[in-house]
């Protein structure tokens, strides 16, 4: 059974569908899913959902681009839902340089009171990096005690390889089946599969030969073969050490 590590399950994309598409995961063959939050309102609507199906579990945290006019109590309300016991993260926390809207000074401060709570609460941390390699590694790196994985990873082999060494993981999406995919293929290739998870990211990036549909976990499997590929191991072995790897990560027993 596969682990989708990252699936937005939260999104209107579902809306007409998310029950169907949730309850046929396990038939699937996807044993485990993990929805992280974006905002208050996502976080609360994953820990929902990880409530209803025993085979989903949740993350609470503020995204980068959601770290605008947030109330006062933001990080308490956060902790509060840390508290849920499928509740197996911080995330999705981090920066995100592409989009301009959101200061990058506030995102770090945002991404530190939520790595600083992680730190506390003793729970790993599903971080979003886009066009912030440098800062987001020296903002973890301030964060010893943390641990966690850089979802969608589109950073370098040398940050991957101080990554690993710091302990963390690194998980990809349907992108690494694409034509002109080329960074995340080295990286895979030079990390060992030990520190790998696969995730969809769902609704979005949808894996060839499903490339512009919505995605959902159901395509996962795409994933964890072109690993296999690159890897040059069996797709079971991929599906096997992948999953351990993330129940390793969000301490998932069974």
């Amino acid at each position: 059974m596969l682990f989708d590590t990252h699936a937005h399950y939260s999104s209107s994309s579902f809306d007409q569908d998310r029950d169907e598409v949730l309850a046929s995961l396990p038939g699937e063959g996807v044993g485990l899913v993990l929805c992280p939050g974006s905002d208050l309102w996502t976080s609360r609507r994953c820990i929902e959902l990880a409530e209803q199906y025993p085979h989903v579990y949740a993350a609470a945290g503020i995204h980068p681009e959601d770290a605008l006019d947030l109330p006062e109590d933001w990080l308490a309300q956060v902790e509060e839902m840390a508290s849920h016991p499928k509740v197996r993260a911080i995330g999705e926390i981090g920066l995100d340089y592409y989009w301009q809207e959101v200061p990058h000074d506030l995102q770090k401060e945002v991404f530190r009171a939520q790595l600083a709570l992680a730190q506390r609460l003793d729970l790993p941390v599903i971080v979003h990096d886009r066009e912030a390699h440098g800062d987001s590694l020296d903002i973890v790196r301030e964060f010893p005690g943390v641990k966690g994985v850089f979802h969608c990873y589109s950073g370098s082999v040398e940050m991957a390889k101080v990554l690993v060494d710091l302990g963390w993981y690194l998980s990809f999406t349907g992108t690494i089946t694409f034509k002109n995919a080329r960074k995340a293929p080295e990286v895979i290739a030079a990390m060992p599969i030990e520190r790998i998870m696969v995730e969809t990211d769902a609704p979005y990036m949808a894996p060839v030969p499903f490339r512009g549909k919505r995605c959902d976990s159901r395509y996962v499997y795409r994933m964890a073969e072109t690993i296999a590929e690159i890897k040059g191991l069996t797709w079971e072995e991929v599906e096997a050490i992948t999953t351990e790897n993330g129940k390793r990560l969000f301490r998932i027993e069974g």
